[in-house]
């Protein structure tokens, strides 16, 4: 077909109604051609201009789809430009010029292109397709474009998105979000100084919306679809059909254009963040995420999967769902966090160098909100095992230090956040998450509280989770609960509450152990309260015995422990740089124990136990397993952890007191006295 007149039926194409989908389809690849093959600069500015005001196109109530399909039919059709730009080559055998390609320069392609965005058409249309032009001209290292006509245009897009921007109250949600699709693909290749002339104030609060708008992440309400669609099997087993229609929307929300750049848009909200002039935006943006998570939660609870523990899923539900239905749930849920987490990052970072948002009222603020956003998200970093991303890590910490910095906001934090408890462990799968967060946190807050309310807010909670149980789901709580323990036990302020608690809460360690703690925290937990009961510590000056009084009970139970490994552990010997798995039996995890605990007990008790441990070192039967004990009692030797003082008694020890020989070779010193290269008994006559 000819090209005027494939130009004349698109353009009629553009305004006719009702287009079939695949006469659209249609319609817009012809654009794409058009705008590749014509040269006439008035033909491409008509063209362009009609595409922007084409009943046919825009009237298709397909959301921000036709938004992307613009932006691709520029950046296609600017890419194939550059391609068959005219140019000139060098030809090293010759000395003539060789004529490269055809068509259209990129410039006056551009150009013309620019200047079909017209008063017909809206601002925020205009920054799709310049956003398409600078793409396909300049992305992934091409040089379409000269440089002056560059950053002309750049300008030109940041000017028509802040004109945009700041007449959004009267688009809509499809042209807003339009407006952040169009920035957030364009962004990484702007200059500098393009970047800087956006209008952060205006674009931060439109894109927090925007990904929690009906082209985002619909406020959760998709969890509402989900747990209309759920139905019970035989066998009391959950269903969710693959068919389903909660299911179906939500694979085509995992399509949605907006939804597919999750990743660098919550980066690009995170730049805003940090860019803004005024500090009120963020407190905005920290405000719509603390609603958009509450949002999120209030829907997982209504679903029949908050209900299911993971080591349950297998017992109740169906395998289509646990193959292939709730793992995109998940997949869903997964993105969700991860975008909140950087999102608020950002707003922790700023909060700490921002003279407004530091001071005292909004830092405690954002703080407390923080760690409630963590709170609202606590079930999917439970199920992702996230703690350790750095993010996380960032505003965890960040939000308990400022909390920290203001000890009577510590106790009310607290109390905003304390599970219901009772007698007895909750069954509800949510509660039991809610109480490893308060227990997470308290970890980390109990340092400010006073004796008093630890007793009262903190300790109850703990005992319910300290007693060892059979139950894989316990785990994690049991953990936390020791380790909030011993956070109470070592603040020096605690000294009354921990000699009150802690022999029980030891009747309740040794009890554990190997059942339900592992040798490192065991040997971590011992070592922390030796620690505690030992002086100067305020517990060990009341209580001065205390501490010897453990290592006997650790004595005590190895020499009457199981000597069979109990699991594979890999360990490394720190003489060498190897690793070496190693399996340890309950004896000699109690021999490490005790050898963990040597730098810190009294002076004056040290060579004693120090006979001891090599008493008990072999003891232990296996060959393997007394090998690693004495590197270990090498290393605790050596390794820098005693004093002066006990190191002296360590050196007197083990040259002149047969420590040596009782750790390396099991033989005991022979009774003295001895005059120094004098015959021993054994050998009556000289060699000489």
């Amino acid at each position: 077909m000819h090209i005027n007149n494939l130009l004349t039926d698109v353009l009629n194409a553009f305004h006719q109604k009702n287009l079939k989908p695949e006469e659209i389809d249609q319609t817009l690849s012809n654009t794409i051609s058009l705008l590749t093959v014509l040269t006439n600069p008035l033909n491409i500015s008509l063209l362009t201009s009609h595409l922007l005001t084409a009943p046919s196109i825009w009237g298709q109530a397909e959301g921000l789809v036709t938004s992307f399909r613009i932006l691709s039919i520029f950046n296609t059709a600017a890419i194939h430009v550059q391609k068959n730009e005219p140019r000139f080559q060098s030809n090293l055998f010759s000395a003539s010029q060789l004529r490269q390609g055809s068509g259209i320069e990129s410039d006056n392609w551009a150009r013309a292109v620019i200047k079909g965005l017209d008063e017909k058409s809206a601002r925020w249309q205009h920054g799709l397709v310049i956003a398409g032009v600078l793409l396909g001209m300049e992305g992934q290292e091409r040089h379409g474009l000269s440089t002056g006509l560059r950053y002309v245009i750049e300008d030109a897009m940041v000017t028509a998105m802040n004109l945009a921007l700041n007449q959004t109250a009267s688009y809509g949600i499809v042209p807003a979000s339009s407006i952040v699709l169009a920035i957030n693909y364009v962004f990484p290749i702007l200059k500098e100084n393009a970047q800087t002339n956006l209008d952060y104030d205006t674009l931060l609060p439109i894109m927090m919306r925007a990904i929690t708008s009906v082209e985002g992440y619909q406020n959760g309400s998709f969890l509402l679809g989900v747990n209309a669609d759920l139905r019970s099997e035989e066998g009391n087993k959950i269903d969710w059909p693959a068919n389903s229609n909660s299911f179906l929307h939500l694979q085509k929300l995992n399509k949605k254009p907006l939804f597919a750049i999750m990743g660098s848009l919550s980066q690009l909200i995170a730049h805003a963040v940090e860019n803004v002039k005024s500090p009120f935006k963020v407190i905005e943006a920290r405000e719509l995420l603390l609603a958009f998570t509450s949002e999120i939660f209030d829907k997982w609870k209504k679903t029949k999967f908050s209900e299911i523990d993971i080591f349950d899923e297998g017992l109740k539900l169906n395998s289509v769902t646990i193959q292939e239905t709730l793992p995109l749930l998940w997949q869903v849920l997964k993105m969700v966090f991860f975008t909140s987490i950087l999102i608020l990052r950002a707003i922790l970072g700023r909060t700490l160098i921002d003279i407004i948002l530091s001071s005292r009222q909004h830092a405690l603020f954002t703080a407390s909100k923080s760690l409630l956003m963590l709170k609202n998200m606590h079930f999917m970093t439970t199920r992702f095992g996230s703690t350790q991303f750095s993010a996380y890590a960032f505003v965890n910490f960040a939000s308990i230090d400022i909390l920290t910095l203001h000890a009577h906001s510590v106790k009310d934090f607290l109390c905003s956040i304390y599970p219901v408890i009772s007698d007895r462990i909750p069954v509800e799968t949510l509660e039991r998450n809610n109480h490893l967060f308060f227990l997470n946190v308290a970890e980390h807050l109990s340092v400010e509280l006073n004796t008093e309310d630890i007793e009262s807010l903190i300790v109850p909670i703990c005992k319910l989770y300290l007693l060892p149980k059979d139950n894989l789901r316990l785990s994690q709580l049991f953990e936390a609960a020791h380790s909030v323990m011993l956070s109470i036990f070592i603040a020096p302020k605690n000294e009354k509450l921990g000699a009150k608690i802690l022999p029980s809460y030891i009747e309740t360690l040794l009890v554990s152990f190997p059942s339900n703690l592992s040798p490192e925290q065991f040997r971590v937990a011992f070592k922390a309260l030796i620690q505690i009961c030992t002086p100067p510590n305020p517990l060990g000056t009341s209580q001065p015995l205390m501490a010897e009084a453990l290592i006997e009970v650790l004595h005590h139970r190895a020499l009457n422990s199981p000597t069979t490994p109990i699991s594979s552990r890999e360990l490394e010997s720190h003489t060498n740089d190897q690793k070496l798995k190693v399996l340890l039996s309950e004896q000699s995890v109690l021999l490490l124990a005790i050898l963990d605990a040597l730098p810190y007990i009294c002076p004056g008790i040290l060579e004693f136990w120090l006979q001891r441990a090599a008493d008990l070192l072999n003891m232990v039967p296996d060959k393997e397993m007394r090998d690693y004990c004495k590197r270990q009692f090498w290393e605790i030797l050596e390794n820098g952890q005693m004093d002066v003082d006990r190191s002296l008694i360590c050196i007197s020890w083990w040259g002149s007191k047969g420590g040596r020989n009782k750790v390396l070779f099991n033989k005991s010193v022979e009774a003295g006295p001895f005059m120094s290269g004098g015959l021993s008994s054994k050998n009556l006559s000289s060699k000489l």
